[in-house]
């Protein structure tokens, strides 16, 4: 059976103020699915954004970790519009490898705790966002991925997740570098990188920058073209207005597929999208995959919340079973 990653921090429940009751018995939900692999884990500074001992105390051991660094990338970009990896603002760039160094100081309090090198990639982004003054820009992006791969990272991989890039005409979410940019740059970085550097697709941020459910396909293919495809994580989206918003990363679950009872009727993310990308992808080739969906309204419970993961995963089991 294959086992899958789940970032679960987009489907947690929200309580008025942090619960970790409530929090607790939601991970015992993901426990109990057997072919969750591990968590694709938020990092905003600290291991756990509220309770770094709470943390380590409710997972399940035996779980393995990606770590995903974009909502501390996110949280910094609203009070630093430099800060990035792929600023040409030094000062922001500076600030972008101090942030992952503070990534690799959680990633070692994890695998410390768990006695085994469990984190298999951290995620890496091009920001800052598309500006006339401070980039995104290869040639920093470059440096700095240079700076990263020279470091390390007790056993998980640099993987660099694209994200929605700005194209003229039409909004951006995250408004990040072109896929083909951050192609050439990690190409450039693995020449000499003794730990290679890999790129990972999320189908939301992909057909929502194409506005197509070809965005997706494009990308890992370019990836595994260049030979650097090393994830894969499906979010959902749509062009319709709905509580996830047009067109908006909201990671949507999604569309209803092998009877599933937890799903979106107007998400893009249909069976046929997962096969499609499924085959692209080589999933057998990939170092890690999964889910991760967010879900409306905010009051649903923890069962309800776990349904849709469930669901989610049901897809992928059916279609790799």
């Amino acid at each position: 059976m294959m086992r899958y990653f789940v970032g679960a921090y987009a489907t947690a429940p929200i309580t008025e103020s942090w619960d970790p009751a409530v929090q607790g018995e939601y991970l015992q939900g993901l426990k109990a699915m057997p072919n969750v692999r591990g968590l694709e884990h938020p990092f905003t500074g600290t291991l756990h954004q509220e309770d770094d001992d709470w943390f380590l105390a409710n997972i399940d051991p035996d779980w393995d970790f990606v770590f995903t660094g974009l909502p501390g990338v996110m949280q910094r970009l609203g009070n630093d519009a430099s800060f990035g990896l792929a600023s040409t603002d030094e000062a922001g760039r500076q600030a972008a490898l101090e942030f992952y160094q503070q990534a690799r100081q959680a990633i070692l309090k994890l695998n410390r705790h768990l006695g085994r090198k469990a984190v298999t990639a951290l995620l890496v982004h091009a920001a800052p966002r598309v500006t006339s003054e401070i980039g995104p820009d290869g040639t920093a992006l470059t440096k700095s991925l240079q700076t990263l791969a020279s470091r390390d990272w007790d056993g998980a991989t640099l993987v660099l997740e694209h994200c929605d890039a700005q194209v003229p005409g039409q909004s951006a979410d995250k408004g990040f570098m072109h896929i083909e940019t951050e192609i050439e740059a990690v190409t450039t970085v693995n020449r000499e990188a003794s730990n290679p550097i890999g790129l990972c697709i999320n189908w939301g941020r992909s057909a929502l920058e194409a506005r197509s459910v070809d965005g997706p396909v494009a990308h890992l293919q370019a990836a595994r073209d260049a030979g650097l495809l090393r994830g894969l994580m499906f979010s959902g989206v749509s062009g319709q207005e709905s509580a996830y918003g047009a067109w908006r990363d909201t990671h949507m679950p999604p569309a209803q597929a092998f009877d599933i009872p937890a799903f979106e009727p107007c998400s893009l993310l249909t069976e046929t999208e997962f096969r499609r990308c499924l085959q692209v992808a080589d999933a057998d080739a990939l170092d890690f995959m999964g889910v991760k969906i967010s879900v409306r309204p905010d009051a649903l419970s923890v069962d309800e919340r776990l349904a849709y993961i469930a669901g989610a995963l049901h897809i992928l089991d059916q279609i790799n079973g």
